[in-house]
């Protein structure tokens, strides 16, 4: 009855293309006044774009909030829901079956989506299925929650109104959440993210800074997510009276996604972090220090070693330095620097699969 040690008699997984949940899209502006972006695979649900070539901003689109010009958010600033400048350099104007569609502002080029001859990136996510939950009728948490699940993928976006007085929210997934990323769509108020691989429910990251995770109780209430709800406190970031919020949220699915954490040895032949899958894509970020968060895919980077980052926090263009391998089972760190290998610093990251160890290929 016992099976030969390989991968292929390894556990089954339930998702086995990983690119029906989340894919990374490329593509080079041609200057049109609109331009529809396919080969997602699935109509996202989330969008996050980056135009690689310059320093212009990275700019957030959710069919939640809804596709409009006066829906951008940006990782890398503070400002409110529809307060940047997309209305005059561009917008996705509507999310489509495989794809989306960036248009021209009143301005011109389109900076954000189409600029002739720049080069851009999209992650694209599914969610997929609506969700809300009156707390006062299902008994589920204390504040109101809506917007969309895909529980098999573990992720959501969700939206509420701030009461201003501590509460749970339901999330609508059927694992805790691993980390939650918040943006006050109301005020111009940093993007707190919890993240429980690390310090949990007591702390938060900021994904518009390079701060370290920072210790504070009005902002969870210091508590960790459960299976059906997690936690705020009162602080104007996540829920100030009136105030509209929007979250992303993320739990690990094994052989799909992981959300976890390594320590740094502080050398150039660093740790093999294990995932249980082949990398698409990698956001990272230390938890002390002030060091930049960071993102990389096997779009950009189709051989090893991966080396063009683009940094959440910041507007810069790609840059590029040797940085990981993208392994059949998780990457191995090949730098020394502090944005991700400083001895005995804890960074946590997010990661999504190309494929799962047991159909994965060496790259």
């Amino acid at each position: 009855g016992f099976l030969a040690l390989c991968s292929q008699n390894s556990p089954d997984v339930e998702i086995i293309d990983g690119s029906e949940h989340f894919n990374t899209v490329l593509w080079t502006g041609n200057g049109a006044s609109s331009r529809a972006i396919s080969g997602v695979n699935f109509s996202p649900d989330f969008v996050w774009a980056k135009q690689r070539t310059q320093a212009i901003g990275n700019v957030l689109f959710d069919s939640v909030r809804g596709a409009g010009n006066n829906k951008e958010l940006y990782s890398d600033d503070t400002k409110a829901e529809g307060g940047g400048n997309v209305d005059q350099y561009g917008y996705l104007s509507s999310f489509d079956s495989d794809g989306f569609t960036g248009s021209d502002g009143s301005g011109s080029p389109n900076y954000y989506f189409n600029e002739n001859n720049k080069t851009f990136v999209s992650w694209n996510w599914l969610a997929g299925t609506a969700f809300s939950n009156d707390a006062s009728a299902t008994s589920v948490g204390t504040i109101d929650s809506e917007g969309q699940v895909n529980t098999k993928a573990g992720f959501a976006i969700l939206k509420w109104a701030g009461t201003g007085s501590n509460g749970t929210l339901a999330h609508g997934l059927t694992k805790a959440p691993e980390l939650i990323i918040v943006k006050n769509r109301s005020e111009a108020d940093e993007w707190p993210v919890l993240e429980t691989v690390a310090n949990g429910g007591t702390h938060y990251l900021r994904l518009n800074s390079t701060a370290a995770s920072t210790s504070t109780s009005v902002m969870w209430n210091n508590t960790n997510p459960t299976d059906s709800v997690f936690s705020l406190g009162t602080y104007e970031y996540v829920n100030a009276s009136g105030e509209n919020y929007i979250s992303y949220i993320f739990h690990s699915v094994e052989g799909y996604s992981k959300v976890s954490s390594w320590k740094g040895n502080g050398n150039a032949n660093g740790q093999f972090v294990y995932t249980g899958f082949r990398p698409a894509f990698v956001l990272l970020k230390s938890i002390t220090g002030t060091n930049n968060w960071s993102t990389y895919d096997d779009k950009r980077d189709t051989d090893n070693v991966v080396r063009e980052y683009l940094i959440p926090n910041s507007t810069e263009a790609a840059g590029a330095t040797d940085t990981v391998d993208f392994l059949s089972n998780g990457f191995k760190v090949r730098n020394s620097g502090a944005y991700i290998n400083t001895s005995g610093t804890i960074y946590i990251y997010l990661a999504f699969a190309e494929s799962p160890f047991k159909f994965a290929n060496a790259r």
